[in-house]
């Protein structure tokens, strides 16, 4: 029952908190206890050095089964995952692994580790994954990638509009819709 702003204000409180420990909380049945370790692994992961982070990317990589509601994969897949792919402390092919999984907070976790390729102005991470997961079966996962491609092209619309003249008639509805909602009404009416 805690708030997000409660759960933060104890991150902060418990920032040092071990790796066992942080995994005795992703691993709780209770949805609260498990953002809380999280937040505390982005912090760790923003304030470490690059074995830190290294260590921390391979243990948030070997948890991911606990990382499974949306607001726990969109708070931390950028953050740790995607700023370590981006960094090289990890390969991109981990990125199409979790994409190609039959878990979907897997393939969220891949397509919202891109998010960290998109505030630095470098949108092909994105554009790959969205086209691995173009028939994904499932909304939570339409929903994350239009996210992407509307953040891509809030950067840079023609790099949007190139990949959605090439693919939109195969898209989902809703992936289209959440793509191109910040468009102007008459280009939205022609897609």
């Amino acid at each position: 029952g805690l708030t997000v702003p409660q759960s933060r204000i104890l991150a902060k409180k418990f920032t040092g908190l071990s790796l066992p420990d942080i995994e005795k909380l992703m691993s709780s049945k209770i949805h609260e206890e498990r953002l809380i370790a999280l937040l505390i692994l982005v912090d760790q992961f923003s304030e470490g050095d690059r074995v830190k982070q290294k260590v921390i990317t391979h243990f948030y990589l070997a948890n991911t089964r606990h990382i499974n509601n949306w607001d726990l994969v969109d708070l931390s897949a950028p953050k740790i995952l995607g700023a370590a792919t981006f960094g090289g402390l990890t390969s991109k092919s981990i990125l199409t692994r979790l994409a190609g999984s039959k878990n979907l907070w897997e393939r969220r976790i891949a397509v919202l580790a891109t998010f960290y390729f998109i505030q630095h102005n470098q949108f092909a991470e994105t554009l790959r994954l969205a086209k691995i997961l173009l028939y994904d079966q499932h909304n939570l996962i339409h929903k994350a990638v239009g996210w992407m491609l509307r953040e891509v092209g809030k950067r840079d619309q023609g790099v949007e509009e190139k990949f959605l003249k090439k693919y939109y008639k195969n898209m989902p509805r809703t992936m289209l819709r959440y793509a191109i909602e910040r468009f102007p009404e008459k280009l939205r009416q022609k897609y």
